[in-house]
């Protein structure tokens, strides 16, 4: 007999619709009314006034893997390029992305790839090194890029690897979950983010295997494109917009899953989600009514890998900033 709700496999895996609601109505009520704001809402402004678009193409989570890349101007690689972080798959991977066209390349690890913490590093690689070529490899800093064909246009991008502790000893840059690794590290210039965990609850699973402090920074900073991986499951593109809707929508999130009973009794939960709700109605009236300004950035999980399957399946992401 088929089974109607195959349970995940792994905590990489999405809940099924029914886990999903039976763990949470309210969450799960929030997590879908949330996303019918975002795709009712006017995107936010993204590209500069008379200026060319740079087109940046983001990608993560490889794990010695290789597909075909779209063209652009910008080629962003968010980390876990490897399965075992040795110096041998590392090469490999860059010398496939050296091999790419794009006018410039950035790169993060993930926590797979071990040889760039050398708390994590194989002993037998100790003494080696890495041959990048031109491409930019960031480790808490940043670059600034030129793109001569886009009327000079400059971006600044902040790139770290640190990420809540998720298994493996011999994973690189892990850090306790209750341990604040973020706050005040980005610096406020930055226009692209890159980072290999996703901030908690935005192209994350339910569960919420993102970082709060990780998101707490990134209401301080506000960069234009936020790029990150990791959780596989959680690949695509989300707008933000830094607004009382978002603040309640992250609110919401971090309640505790307590059944369908008691969150079908709890006033001052389904009050959260009508303030939701109302705020919600509000920012679509605004900005596709009444033409309001619709500021704010675009968050991306650019994970290649198909869920827990090992393959790719998920495509490059495109955006033009």
């Amino acid at each position: 007999m088929p089974i109607l709700f195959p349970r995940p496999s792994t905590i990489f895996d999405p809940p099924t619709t029914l886990d999903h609601f039976l763990s949470s109505p309210i969450k799960f009520f929030t997590r879908h009314v949330h996303r019918l704001f975002i795709f009712l809402r006017a995107p936010p402004a993204l590209l500069p006034h008379n200026k060319p678009a740079i087109r940046v193409i983001c990608i993560s989570d490889t794990h010695n893997d290789t597909q075909d890349i779209p063209p652009g101007d910008l080629l962003i690689h968010a980390g876990d390029l490897t399965n075992n972080g040795t110096v041998l798959e590392l090469q490999a991977q860059i010398d496939w992305l050296k091999s790419l066209p794009h006018m410039h390349k950035v790169v993060i690890c993930g926590n797979h790839d071990s040889f760039f913490d050398p708390a994590s590093r194989l002993e037998e690689d100790a003494a080696k090194t890495l041959s990048w070529g031109e491409i930019q490899y960031l480790e808490n800093s940043s670059v600034a890029l030129t793109f001569p064909s886009h009327g000079n246009r400059r971006l600044v991008i902040y790139g770290a690897p640190q990420i809540p502790r998720c298994g493996g000893s011999n994973f690189a840059f892990q850090y306790q979950r209750d341990e604040d690794r973020w706050t005040g590290t980005i610096p406020p210039e930055t226009d692209v983010l890159v980072t290999h965990p996703p901030p908690k609850y935005h192209l994350d699973l339910p569960a919420g295997l993102g970082c709060a402090y990780l998101l707490q920074e990134v209401w301080r900073i506000r960069p234009t494109l936020h790029i990150f991986g990791h959780v596989h499951s959680g690949h695509g593109k989300e707008p933000v917009f830094w607004d009382e809707e978002q603040r309640i929508y992250e609110r919401l999130c971090v309640r505790k899953d307590r059944g369908v009973v008691l969150d079908l009794i709890d006033v001052w939960g389904w009050l959260d989600v009508w303030k939701l709700v109302c705020h919600g109605v509000g920012a679509v009236l605004w900005t596709r009514v009444w033409g309001g300004d619709s500021s704010g950035s675009l968050m991306v999980n650019a994970a290649l890998s198909y869920r827990s399957t090992g393959k790719l399946r998920n495509p490059a992401q495109v955006v033009e900033i």
